[in-house]
């Protein structure tokens, strides 16, 4: 098993809470961008946090950048009472760790929400996915950014900047190589944690959809719902609407929101 790494945390939300969440990022970002989420978390009485994944923001480097990697250093952060925590959220590659995580450990989280998880990974969406952080790393200034996403918010504008430029650009492009075959079916298939899937819009870009949906959807205590008209990352395409999601899913499993 790697060896973990302690990842830094972000706070929203009382500390003294008593719900707690674990926010968990995507591949080149970092755990500033999931403010969204956590302010809705937070707002509905959670205690939330965030951390960056290692080679991600401030968080430490290594050398060990596979899926197993990133999922161990999650099973080695919890919440400040050594409970299980009521409810881990994962994005892309963080969706991908969670899933690892919790199908290992199940007494790691008690509720476990996949925004467009890297489940599987067909060649088409590697190629998207490097395309996407060649992107981000030719131009690291908000300006770029601001370019190539105008639709998003300026806060998340702001932020995309700086997780860029923070990021380990040798770290991003390990965890492709190493994980030559990227698929975590088999660990979905495990879950026993009641799990929530918010997928972007196939009409738009999902890397969470058709035969590959399916599939991890025969999973009994899986379930989905789309945010439409976003893409790959929901919650800064529309804000509003990836939080409304994440609340509708916490209120189904009667935590209240």
């Amino acid at each position: 098993m790697p060896s973990p790494v302690t990842l830094p945390r972000l706070g929203w939300g009382d500390p003294r809470a008593d719900r707690q969440a674990l926010l968990v990022h995507g591949l080149g970002s970092t755990g500033a961008l999931m403010w969204r989420y956590a302010v809705a978390l937070a707002d509905a009485g959670w205690r939330v946090e965030a951390v960056d994944l290692r080679g991600h923001g401030t968080a430490p480097r290594a050398l060990d950048y596979s899926i197993d990697a990133y999922a161990t250093d999650l099973v080695h952060t919890g919440p400040s009472d050594d409970e299980p925590w009521d409810l881990v959220l994962g994005h892309s590659l963080g969706g991908a760790a969670a899933t690892v995580a919790a199908a290992d450990t199940p007494a790691w989280t008690r509720h476990l929400v996949l925004v467009d998880p890297a489940i599987h990974l067909a060649d088409a969406d590697r190629d998207v996915v490097r395309a996407s952080q060649e992107q981000a790393f030719a131009d690291t200034s908000v300006a770029a950014v601001r370019a190539a996403h105008p639709e998003w918010v300026e806060l998340d504008v702001e932020l995309k900047a700086v997780a860029a430029a923070q990021a380990s650009r040798w770290a991003v492009e390990q965890t492709s190589e190493q994980n030559d075959t990227w698929d975590v079916r088999e660990a979905a298939s495990r879950l026993t944690v009641p799990t929530h899937v918010i997928g972007g819009d196939p009409a738009v870009y999902s890397i969470f959809t058709g035969e590959l949906a399916r599939q991890v959807l025969q999973n009994p205590v899986v379930t989905m719902a789309v945010v439409a008209g976003t893409g790959h990352s929901p919650h800064r395409d529309d804000p509003d609407a990836a939080a409304a999601a994440l609340l509708d899913a916490v209120r189904a499993w009667g935590l209240g929101a």
